[in-house]
């Protein structure tokens, strides 16, 4: 029986393994980590990732063994507890496909909506350059994505003829539905507003995007476009303390 346990804030990178979790309807925990006291940076939580950053898994039916960095952790759960290929694939060309689109998201979406996050709603001084700077990397990695759903029938990012739902979409939902957060207007990108609209409406992501704090801070944004923002103590204490140690 699977024992999985998720360390987990309320971040796309947090939600999307949340969401995978609940698609494959294993039984696990979670271990909610408050970002603002630092309980990603405890010796504990580093024992598990020791990059301090969320999210993690321990899996305690396989000798409590941990894995950090969330494409690692999609492929490890797709490897042991998606068997039958619901959210994965078996032929080799499609798996290939999938990791592309995982490291697309991990390597380029991620880390450019990231920055684009920062400059947008936290930077101390409003430097316009570097607003610009990720938020047009962003959309061009969006409009990718446009030209990647717009292919005749296609419904999802990996698999012969119309795709199938799987992890590298997963993946790239969560970061595509913060995209406001960042400032970008996802309605302007049809078929990818479109992609992310159906995905919303499974049950198993709705649940997995209320993890760990029972809150969809998009859906509050949504509501009010000037919704308190939970990260901005936890940003900027982030900000000062790297300044502290190692200078401007």
């Amino acid at each position: 029986m699977p024992s999985i346990e998720l360390f987990t804030a309320a971040t796309p990178n947090g939600q999307k393994i949340s969401i995978f979790l609940e698609e494959l309807g294993i039984p696990y925990t979670t271990s909610a980590i408050d970002l603002g006291k630092d309980e990603q940076k405890t010796p504990e939580f580093t024992s598990v990732n020791p990059n301090g950053r969320i999210p993690a898994i321990v899996d305690h039916s396989r000798n409590d063994f941990p894995v950090f960095e969330s494409g690692a952790i999609f492929l490890y759960l797709a490897e042991h507890y998606d068997k039958e290929y619901k959210f994965s694939f078996e032929n080799a060309d499609e798996r290939s496909e999938m990791v592309q689109w995982l490291f697309f998201q991990n390597a380029g979406l991620g880390p450019m909506q990231g920055q684009a996050n920062h400059f947008y709603r936290y930077a101390p001084t409003k430097i316009q350059y570097g607003i610009d700077r990720y938020q047009n990397e962003t959309k061009r990695l969006y409009s990718i994505l446009e030209t990647r759903l717009s292919s005749p029938g296609r419904q999802y990012l990996v698999g012969r003829n119309s795709g199938k739902y799987s992890v590298a979409d997963m993946s790239t939902f969560t970061w595509v539905r913060w995209g406001p957060w960042a400032g970008i207007d996802v309605s302007k990108y049809v078929k990818l507003n479109d992609w992310m609209q159906r995905i919303e409406k499974r049950e198993a992501v709705k649940r997995g995007l209320v993890v760990p704090t029972g809150e969809d801070q998009i859906e509050r944004l949504r509501r009010d476009p000037d919704v308190e923002d939970p990260f901005q103590g936890w940003v900027m204490k982030g900000q000062e303390e790297v300044r502290e140690k190692h200078g401007n």
